[in-house]
């Protein structure tokens, strides 16, 4: 018997232990051939087997691969590689699918069931915090900085208590609380609206309780006498009196930052202290507030200094408490009062990229598509145009100077809105806030969706609609000295704005008139004992130069708006 050839011993093994592989890989396949493909793939690996072992039997030794393959011959395997590849495929798309539907329905299911909680304070501190959210499906979202791309929109941010509670008992306040003291506190100026027929004309007119608008630029007294009460002069006041006589008994986290606190009074009143290891955040908060004064804006809440003395009757009581929070003696602290029941407050849809305006033009598109407004007043309006010789739809339709229009409550409180816009716009240029809207619009060239959430330390009251203006501590100091970087953001607002309040702008021409930098000291010295005014330095020269400088600038976009629209 002759000797079995070693190469050919060795195919044989080789030919033996990859033919089940193939067999292995056509099962995984699953490949349904007929009865006829089956005995040709035997025949081809027969073939296969055969003329590998005479080649390397003759030492030959060719790599099959390298052959000229005939269209026969790569059949079978083009055949295989398609199928596999249309599987993959076909997977692929199924598992991409019930992945996408089943994130939508989590998502949809939480905005759904989601319920808002938690206490007030801001990111930075200021009365609000506005950083949580709980929802009924146990999803937890912290911070108002949640990416668009996680939940397609922001979410509303949280504020006191819950929402139903406060629609139907708006005393929130402690019972000790005398009724002067909670009249103050709770804002809650209720209006009765009076509505006539439109009208519409080119003469000269006087304003009267049922104007929207009038001489082109100005918020008629319908609007004005709709909105909330705020926190004036008398607030202040009564705030101040109220810390001098009071002691703090609690001390808890809250209010923003790490030191910042929430604080607690004997009778039950709450605050927030704001404290900063720089004096010009402090500066900032309570020159913001003093100009806010001098402005007539009701929009901020009352604030005023201390200093951190454990000797004082005000911080005697928590000495362990101001340790805790490793805070330094004689440092100074803005304490503000807190306000219970805010909701966050989203960006009006008129000062969004698409739109980013406001003018009379708007302001009488808006009154004439309110659902409810009496056809009767629309056509009356469109007729006394017609008269005139103008078409309805050309731009002979903003030849008005005044709208006196019949509208329903909620046309009159989104325009109370817009009004409460018209001021956060201008005194957010004055100070140079760098925390509020600025911050939206320097981050919509990373996040487009971010215009859509909610305005940076900004609430609204629930019980009055009153907008308030959260965190100033970078106004008219900080914000000053990064101008160059952030002032295009700042006046592409302003640049567009052109409904203002009468009043806020008569303030600012009696401030452009005299000097303003003088008016803040002399309030910061009125209401500061000369242990606060030794810590804390009043508003520097340079600042109040900025300050009188960027009025004028205001002043000038007033003029151009009078100018622009006074033949129109």
């Amino acid at each position: 018997m002759a000797a079995e050839n070693p190469q050919e011993k060795s195919a044989t093994k080789h030919i033996q232990y990859t033919l089940p592989t193939f067999k292995n890989i056509n099962e995984k396949l699953s490949v349904k051939l007929d009865r006829k493909i089956n005995i040709a793939i035997d025949q081809k690996m027969y073939n296969m087997r055969r003329n590998f072992i005479i080649y390397s039997g003759f030492g030959y030794r060719r790599d099959l691969m390298r052959r000229n393959p005939t269209k026969k011959d790569c059949s079978f395997y083009n055949y295989c590689l398609l199928s596999v590849l249309a599987s993959f495929i076909l997977g692929l798309v199924i598992g991409v699918a019930i992945v996408r539907s089943t994130q939508s329905h989590v998502i949809a299911q939480s905005f759904k069931s989601r319920r808002v909680i938690n206490l007030n304070s801001t990111r930075d501190g200021h009365t609000r915090t506005l950083n949580s959210i709980k929802m009924d499906s146990d999803l937890k979202i912290n911070d108002i900085d949640v990416s668009d791309k996680d939940l397609g929109r922001f979410i509303p941010v949280s504020f006191t208590g819950d929402k139903d509670i406060h629609k139907q008992k708006m005393d929130v306040y402690p019972k000790g609380l005398t009724d002067h003291m909670k009249e103050i506190l709770r804002d809650n100026k209720e209006t009765n609206h009076r509505h006539s027929i439109s009208n519409i004309n080119l003469t000269v007119h006087v304003p009267n309780d049922r104007t929207i608008l009038y001489e082109n630029i100005f918020w008629g007294p319908e609007v004005e006498n709709s909105m909330p009460q705020g926190y004036g002069e008398n607030s202040a006041e009564v705030w101040e009196k109220y810390i001098d006589q009071s002691e703090v008994v609690k001390m808890e986290a809250g209010c923003g930052r790490m030191q910042n606190r929430l604080v607690t009074f004997k009778d039950g009143v709450q605050a927030c202290v704001r404290y900063r290891q720089n004096t010009d955040q402090i500066q900032g908060e309570i020159f913001s507030f003093y100009l806010a004064r001098l402005l007539n804006l009701t929009n901020l809440a009352p604030s005023v200094v201390k200093v951190v003395d454990l000797k004082d009757k005000l911080w005697n009581s928590v000495a362990n408490d101001i340790a805790t929070a490793q805070w330094n003696s004689n440092r100074a602290v803005v304490l503000t009062q807190y306000i219970p029941s805010l909701e966050s407050a989203t960006i009006p849809d008129i000062f969004k990229p698409s739109n980013r305006h406001l003018n009379k033009i708007d302001v009488m598109n808006m009154s004439l598509k309110e659902n409810d407004t009496i056809q009767d007043n629309k056509q009356i309006l469109i007729n006394k145009l017609k008269n005139k010789g103008m078409k309805t739809k050309s731009e002979n339709t903003e030849k008005f100077d005044h709208i006196d229009v019949k509208l329903n409550k909620k046309t009159i409180d989104s325009f109370v809105e817009l009004a409460q816009w018209s001021d956060l716009i201008i005194f957010d240029y004055l100070t140079a806030n760098l925390d509020r809207i600025v911050n939206n619009l320097f981050n919509y060239q990373w996040n487009i969706n971010i215009m859509d959430g909610p305005a940076h330390n900004l609430a609204r009251k629930m019980d009055s609609g009153l907008l308030v203006f959260l965190d100033n501590e970078s106004g008219l100091l900080h914000g000053y000295r990064l101008l160059k970087k952030y002032n295009v953001y700042h006046s592409l607002m302003l640049d567009n704005l052109c409904v203002f309040r009468k009043r806020t702008v008569d303030a600012l021409k009696q401030l452009h008139s005299s000097s303003v930098g003088s008016k803040i000291s002399e309030m910061f010295h009125s209401k500061n004992n000369a242990v606060i005014r030794d810590i804390l330095p009043p508003l520097p020269e340079k600042n109040a130069k900025i300050l009188h400088d960027r009025i004028g600038k205001v002043l000038s976009q007033i003029e151009s708006c009078e100018q622009k629209f006074a033949n129109r």
